[in-house]
């Protein structure tokens, strides 16, 4: 079935996220009290970290972090080409991807891929749209859809052919099918240390876009094509 699929019609992204704040001292009060709750539930493997300690997770929930990276990346003939969207103002990033998505992918044909984007990059970034007040671009607004009207797809989910208990990592996959590593300088777990630390957006937005093109390199593979050579690739 992948095969019928024309890589020109999917746009592969990643998102980078980070902690709305610094550090827990700085989350207003209210908040603090509702991590206080949450980090009561992430506690679960009796490790009993305090909610400051267990802050610099926040930035994979959607409530208490914030996207400072998106890129996307599309075919453009034999080009592979990538964009992204970042800053410090999550708002003007978001803004400018969904006017990106209603112009480009509002067409039956067009499809969004993510690696663990079912479970992460889509929710994540419909949510933050909707909190910043930004109107859903139609493909990521999937209230009433019927399964097969939404155009998502999952490299992730694609891997696990129906186990749903299985994760894969991307680093893993890419291992795997010999494509070069993205890892090759921070991982998802040094991000926020790097913005809020570092101050050093830049260096998130390579690694993002190492991300992006390791998913479509990984789809490639899906399809029993060759990776896309380097020189094909333009990063914007």
């Amino acid at each position: 079935m992948l095969n019928n699929l024309s890589l020109e019609n999917i746009l592969f992204l990643d998102i980078e996220t980070v902690p709305a704040y610094p550090d827990y001292e700085q989350l207003p009060e209210k908040f603090q009290e509702l991590w206080k709750k949450k980090a009561a539930r992430l506690n679960y493997r009796d490790e009993e970290l305090t909610p400051a300690e267990l802050y610099p997770q926040a930035g994979i929930y959607a409530e208490f972090g914030k996207i400072v990276c998106v890129s996307c990346g599309f075919m453009n003939g034999s080009e592979f080409r990538i964009k992204s969207f970042y800053g410090d103002d999550e708002r003007i990033l978001l803004e400018e991807l969904a006017q990106m998505l209603s112009r480009y992918y509002n067409q039956p044909e067009s499809l969004l891929c993510a690696h663990n984007g079912k479970e992460f990059d889509f929710p994540y970034m419909a949510r933050r749209m909707l909190i910043n007040g930004i109107t859903l671009p139609s493909i990521l607004d999937l209230a009433g859809k019927k399964p097969w009207e939404i155009k998502l797809l999952d490299t992730l989910e694609l891997w696990k052919f129906g186990d749903y208990k299985h994760y894969t990592s991307l680093e893993l996959l890419a291992a795997i099918f010999n494509i070069p590593t993205p890892k090759d300088d921070i991982n998802g777990s040094d991000v926020a240390r790097v913005y809020w630390e570092e101050k050093d957006l830049e260096r998130i937005v390579t690694y993002c876009q190492k991300d992006v093109l390791t998913t479509l390199q990984l789809f490639r593979r899906y399809q029993g094509l060759p990776l896309i050579k380097d020189e094909f690739v333009v990063m914007n």
